[in-house]
């Protein structure tokens, strides 16, 4: 009799041929959401491909038609802080940044193909590539805002090096990004159209100059214009303020429809979790470097699991019982402690993410 276990595909493909490592993210029924396992074996062909010289370029994409991965496996997350095991996420987190930073650190090419939904760990994977590939399809976001949660995975390095105030108005909204925006924003760096990524890997397994600038080029196509540039007056304004009162206040001045919503988007989301975005990715645009940014991320990741309510009620709302309808503590920006996100960013988490 055949164990279903053992006859079950491993949840990241990992294959090396002509020069090229493949990783391909394989839970395609939950949009390539990471867990545990699936960071490890990354962990584990990167290590082995980078002593190995018959592999010179590392490729990730996902499984299935939509998208590379859409973040972490937020109902684990939700279960480990509601039953007291929050040094269970510790553990989990502590992959993850390092898988994010190794990915930044790689010393060969690594391309990602952000085609589809890429949020969240998706971003943590895809957005610090060396090659950062998005298409007409693609969809990327930081949305932990949505469940009273904070951008991590090295989200506010790149939220912080957005043109203007980007890196405020991503953040603090959630908002999705397409393929324009995303390179705009500095989350991508080339626009290849989804019917050319098939070509594009058979290329990179064929080609006989490891140089990958000019193929890169190939395929490269000029995006649409953003529709972020477009609306930098009214986010540059709104968001240059110095709370979050104070970003709710000027949208409302504004004349433009979509300040007026976006002020109302923010009045339903976690006020804690808006304070400490802002002050976070705020923090992120004085740090050195992206492994700074991981380690101030993860202090605040362990401060939300281990003292605050917001995280497992956004998840409860928005994943799991899908109502819709979180009941924030504190519930509105007037009843938050004024040293509320100072408090945050000097939590000291009891094991560090770096020795």
């Amino acid at each position: 009799m055949t164990d279903p276990a053992a006859a079950a595909e491993p949840t990241v493909l990992v294959r090396a041929r002509a020069g090229l490592g493949r990783l391909t993210l394989n839970r395609p029924r939950a949009i390539n959401a990471l867990d545990l396992g699936m960071v490890q074996l990354m962990h584990e062909a990167l290590d082995a491909w980078e002593r190995d010289t018959d592999v010179d370029v590392v490729l990730l994409d996902g499984a299935g038609d939509r998208g590379l991965c859409a973040g972490g496996d937020v109902r684990g997350l939700a279960q480990q802080v509601t039953s007291g095991r929050a040094d269970d996420a510790g553990v989990f987190f502590r992959e993850e940044y390092a898988l994010n930073a190794r990915i930044a650190e790689y010393p060969k090419p690594f391309v990602a193909f952000a085609d589809g939904i890429t949020m969240g760990g998706g971003i943590g994977v895809a957005g610090h590539a060396s090659i950062r590939v998005v298409t007409e399809r693609s969809q990327l976001a930081m949305p932990e805002t949505r469940i009273g949660f904070t951008p991590d995975v090295g989200g506010t390095w790149l939220l912080a090096h957005a043109p203007g105030r980007l890196g405020e108005y991503l953040g603090l909204t959630g908002a999705v990004m397409d393929a324009s925006d995303a390179i705009y924003a500095g989350f991508a760096d080339h626009f290849v159209p989804h019917e050319n990524l098939e070509g594009f890997r058979d290329t990179l397994e064929t080609r006989a100059d490891p140089s990958l600038a000019e193929l890169v080029f190939l395929f490269d196509e000029t995006p649409p214009r953003s529709k972020l540039e477009d609306a930098r007056g009214w986010i540059d304004d709104a968001f240059a303020a110095d709370t979050v009162p104070g970003i709710v206040e000027r949208l409302r001045a504004r004349p433009e429809p979509e300040a007026a919503a976006t002020a109302d988007l923010l009045g339903e989301l976690s006020p804690t979790g808006l304070a400490v975005t802002l002050a976070a990715v705020r923090s992120a645009r004085e740090l050195p470097d992206l492994r700074a940014a991981l380690a101030q991320e993860y202090g605040l990741v362990m401060w939300f699991a281990t003292t605050q309510p917001d995280l497992a009620e956004g998840i409860r709302a928005q994943v799991i019982d899908k109502d819709r309808s979180p009941r924030w503590s504190p519930a509105t920006l007037a009843d938050l402690p004024p040293e509320l996100a100072a408090s945050a960013l000097s939590f000291q988490p009891t094991i560090p993410l770096w020795d």
